[in-house]
């Protein structure tokens, strides 16, 4: 944790650096994405700064409770109590604010979702969770642009992808990577059984363009016809886009747009996401014997949740939580789910780290 904090201010001080640079102050994109990463880590640099002046204090206060002038004594034993409260209650703070590890503060991410197993109703329920995102991102005001989609005849989405913007989104849809599970009765079921379906969801933090080289000659482009439900065809010119990405392999398409242009500048933004998700993977998999929380760790194999329809209930089986007012939920009130999760954490971090001294 400290660790983490200390390489959050030493990257705040290169970024203010940065700012008055030259170089990068002729670079429009350069400075507006050390901008962007600057803004993000202001908050928490501030914090941490202000906790290590909390620090010193208290040692020092301590020192001259120890030592042999009785004024400076007495000054000290006033003012300790006071130092240590303020100093607890920002420790508390900045662990809220770390929570999700070092991406924490991004501002930026994506989101994927995809149908699962359960067919038509799996891509229903891909698009119920899709409005239940979007609906908690209006009350939260964050900005939500979709990337991509593939629907279904009947309304549902084979697949989903946004890109979310505003304060705390990446800390917080962090904890929605994973599989869901729902269960009801389909409306096309006329017996009135509840069937069961799953959709996952993999959430990835969007990096700053200069964090992520991505050259032409790294990937594969293909251009095709973008098409609608059921295959059929809605633009008759190659305005879809398919990247390839050499090395790792991993495939981006979009077609939303009517424009190939646009639709490159989207697929690439995924593709860093995705190339970014999996440098973060491959540095997990290496600490993979340190301690990892039980809800921070994104496995999207894992089953996380279940939405029951019929009893009201959603349960979160990483920390046991069982709501019953699953309608409020999917009608975007995430956010008692959202802090129970942070709250769960950030304990579990806690009790990690022992005392602050």
């Amino acid at each position: 944790m400290r660790e983490l904090l200390e390489s959050k201010l030493k990257r705040f001080d290169e970024l203010e650096r940065l700012r008055v640079d030259p170089d990068v102050l002729s670079d429009g994109d350069r400075i507006s994405a050390v901008a962007r990463e600057h803004g993000s880590l202001s908050k928490l640099a501030g914090k941490y700064r202000r906790f290590k002046d909390l620090h010193k204090q208290i040692k020092d206060a301590r020192e001259m409770i120890a030592g042999r002038d009785a004024d400076l004594r007495e000054l000290a034993e006033a003012e300790l109590p006071e130092l240590l409260e303020q100093r607890e209650s920002l420790w508390d703070e900045l662990l809220g604010m770390t929570i999700g590890g070092e991406d924490a503060n991004r501002d930026r991410c994506i989101m994927e979702i995809r149908a699962g197993a359960g067919g038509d109703e799996a891509a229903l329920f891909a698009r119920d969770i899709y409005e239940m995102y979007k609906r908690h991102a209006e009350q939260k005001r964050w900005k939500i642009e979709v990337l991509d989609h593939s629907a279904t005849e009947l309304g549902g989405f084979k697949d989903i992808s946004l890109a979310l913007t505003g304060e705390g989104v990446y800390r917080e849809l962090a904890y929605e990577s994973g599989g869901h599970r729902v269960q009801r009765v389909p409306d096309t079921e006329t017996q009135g059984r509840v069937h069961t379906s799953a959709a996952t969801v993999a959430v990835m933090a969007e990096p700053e363009d200069v964090e992520i080289d991505l050259k032409p000659e790294d990937y594969r482009l293909d251009k095709f016809c973008a098409s609608g439900p059921g295959g059929q065809h809605v633009n008759k010119t190659e305005s879809a886009v398919r990247l390839t990405h050499l090395e790792t392999g991993i495939v981006v398409q979009c077609q939303d747009e009517k424009s190939q242009h646009k639709n490159l500048a989207k697929a690439l933004r995924v593709l860093k996401s995705r190339l970014y998700d999996h440098l973060q993977q491959l540095e997990s998999d290496k600490r993979a014997s340190e301690r990892k929380t039980l809800i921070g760790s994104g496995d999207r194999s894992q089953r996380i949740r279940t939405y029951n329809f019929p009893q009201n209930r959603l349960t979160d089986h990483r920390i046991g939580l069982t709501l019953h007012k699953l309608d409020q939920i999917i009608a975007g009130d995430l956010q008692p789910v959202t802090d129970a999760l942070v709250e769960y954490d950030r304990q579990q971090l806690r009790d990690a780290m022992g005392g602050l001294d």
